[in-house]
């Protein structure tokens, strides 16, 4: 995309839809969770983490890793600085705060 002059044009969210509960199960691996992970990719996208890390101790509904981002914030944020949508509560239906990922 840099190459033709169309990096700033493209962004790739990779969002997970499920994410993972801290303790072992007896299988040794984890359990099906509620926080989980998600990227933003793209030429015009300002790197960095959003969001406070999660903790792994403070823990919510049966050993559920606390969210500290909400997804609808980031797909607020795609629909308004990328998309160009000043509205992007009458789609997602509340007012959701972007998060300023795009220079």
């Amino acid at each position: 995309m840099k190459r033709i002059g169309k990096a700033d044009d493209v962004a790739v969210f990779v969002h997970s839809e499920f994410g993972r509960r801290v303790p072992e199960n007896t299988s040794l691996g984890t359990d099906h969770g509620t926080a989980n992970v998600a990227f933003v990719l793209g030429g015009g996208v300002k790197g960095g983490q959003y969001g406070k890390p999660v903790s792994l101790t403070d823990l919510v509904h049966g050993d559920n890793l606390q969210y500290t981002t909400d997804f609808r914030n980031v797909y607020a944020t795609l629909i308004q600085e990328f998309l160009g949508y000043k509205h992007p509560d009458k789609i997602l239906g509340g007012d959701f705060k972007t998060l300023g990922l795009f220079a």
